[in-house]
């Protein structure tokens, strides 16, 4: 009798647990998602009537640009639209991306800065290294992270269209060929398209130019072989963009691996021992030459340098990556109130998108703990017009809170969407989710699931974690079977192509609805 109460007790309070959570998570949802759309829709005020693009600064820079505009503005409001105004994706959104190739492409299809008074571009004659600089930007933060989501679309054929136009006018000589950039930026933004375009495609000479560009850093110019090596943005993605490269060989080019894998760890072992603090954290740059630390304030990016670890750590099968990767984020909670980047807006999502990416692999309650006390840091930059801090960098919040609000409901999302709509979810299993749509009013649509987007837009070997990418929680095979009950009705058995289609939902006001899908 007393083995029944317990046994009846422990499995009461784990519901009202699991409720507790899921009524938690749906409300974050939603915050997360209303503060998208408000950014959308401050932004679009300032949208040329005419010529439809928006200014890169509302302060003061009224032009449209690729390397600020294109790359962190434009593609999150775009995907923000997509999953809350599906109207305006199609128009206004479309009709963006259209313009910006009319009026910015300068030369072949590589775009330039375009004066939104002046009507015109900003110089009278184009210099190419800025629009290389600009289009590479914008491949890798804003049309890769579009078509991680999107799949393939015109926006992913917009980005195909500059990395062979960066490539037709590469005319730098080095001891590998002809390269469009040798940067740390440049040439990493250029690496990370590479990699993903040559996956998307199955296209070889996305490989071979990969390749070819990587040869210039292992072989010849070792990011860890110079007095300095910056670990923050603008210079960080020669790390990651290795880090793909080498992912390539590993499954593509065996020779390469063989000769690559000293060199890549050892850029691995010099950052893990000159470039943190204490709890795992990176400084801004260091000096690998002399083992010194240049700048202690700590980067943002620092969850991008371990993205690169993550994924070398399992090409090679690396436990003691592994392992620190596991302990920054365990005492990630001591750096909870650090003012990444001055404490803007821009600091705290780029900080916390790292941070997401890497929960996605590697639980810990500590840095979840902080996952969701640095989103309420960062909710609380917005301004009654939706407008954040008036900058490109606008965008950039956008995109992170939109992964959080995944991360909260596991990848679910409501079609149409309402501003008054919450969808929270937890993992009851490995192959169980349970979640939960709670709506203020009367609702009409349907509960959809995320895809193996991975695998099934980029054709991936295997899920890695790379930057911009938005992480897979649960995901629904095609070729799967899955049991769905709602709100205790009788077990409904879909396939996968079905459950795709999303799961029917008429609520009233007030309404909640609890769905539990089992893979079968």
């Amino acid at each position: 009798m007393q083995l029944s109460f317990l046994l009846l007790f422990t499995i009461t309070f784990s519901q009202t647990a699991d409720n507790e959570i899921l009524t938690q998570n749906a409300t974050l949802n939603n915050e997360s998602m209303l503060f998208c759309w408000k950014i959308v829709q401050g932004w679009m005020q300032f949208s040329d009537p005419e010529v439809y693009l928006f200014p890169r600064n509302l302060k003061s820079d009224f032009y449209w640009n690729a390397k600020d505009c294109s790359a962190d503005n434009y593609p999150f409001l775009t995907l923000t639209a997509y999953l809350t105004d599906r109207y305006l994706f199609e128009t206004r959104m479309k009709s963006i991306l259209k313009m910006e190739q009319k009026l910015c492409n300068r030369i072949d299809r590589l775009p330039d800065d375009w004066d939104l008074i002046q009507r015109n571009f900003r110089t009278p004659t184009p210099e190419l290294p800025s629009l290389i600089f600009g289009s590479a930007e914008y491949i890798k933060d804003g049309l890769l992270p579009l078509t991680e989501w999107l799949g393939p679309s015109e926006w992913s054929q917009r980005m195909l269209d500059l990395m062979d136009d960066i490539w037709k006018n590469a005319k730098i000589k080095t001891e590998v060929g002809l390269l469009p950039d040798t940067s740390h930026e440049v040439a990493g933004d250029v690496l990370q398209g590479l990699s993903r375009m040559y996956w998307l495609t199955g296209n070889d000479k996305y490989k071979e130019q990969a390749l070819q560009l990587a040869d210039y850093f292992f072989i010849h110019h070792s990011p860890v072989e110079t007095d300095y090596f910056q670990l923050d943005d603008h210079g960080c993605e020669i790390f990651g963009g290795l880090s793909e490269a080498y992912l390539i060989s590993k499954y593509k080019a065996p020779e390469k691996h063989e000769q690559w894998k000293e060199p890549m760890h050892n850029i691995i072992r010099k950052i893990l021992e000159i470039g943190r603090n204490d709890y795992g954290l990176f400084y801004e740059a260091i000096n690998p030459k002399e083992k010194k630390v240049l700048r202690q304030t700590l980067t943002d990016n620092w969850g991008y340098n371990y993205n690169a670890i993550a994924t070398v750590a399992k090409i090679d099968d690396m436990p003691d990556y592994i392992r620190e990767i596991q302990r920054t984020l365990d005492n990630l909670w001591e750096a909870r109130d650090y003012p990444w980047e001055n404490d803007i807006a821009d600091g705290l999502a780029d900080s916390l998108e790292g941070a997401i990416n890497l929960i996605n692999r590697f639980p810990s309650s500590q840095a979840e703990r902080w996952a969701d006390y640095t989103a309420q840091r960062l909710l609380k930059k917005q301004k009654p017009s939706g407008i954040i801090e008036g900058w490109h960098g606008d965008g950039n919040s956008a995109r992170t809170m939109l992964m959080y609000a995944f991360w909260k409901s596991q990848g679910c999302y409501v079609e149409p969407w309402h501003a008054d709509i919450g969808v929270g979810a937890i993992r009851q299993a490995h192959n169980q989710i349970k979640v939960v749509v709670k709506t203020e009013w009367r609702y009409l649509g349907k509960l959809k699931c995320d895809l193996p987007r991975h695998k099934e837009y980029f054709h991936l070997p295997i899920d890695y974690p790379r930057l911009n990418q938005f992480p897979e929680w649960f995901t629904v095979e095609k070729e799967r079977k899955y049991q769905v009950i709602v709100n205790d009705k009788e077990p409904i058995e879909m396939d996968g192509t079905e459950l795709r289609e999303g799961i029917a939902l008429d609520l009233p006001a007030n309404g909640v609805a609890v769905i539990t899908i089992t893979v079968l």
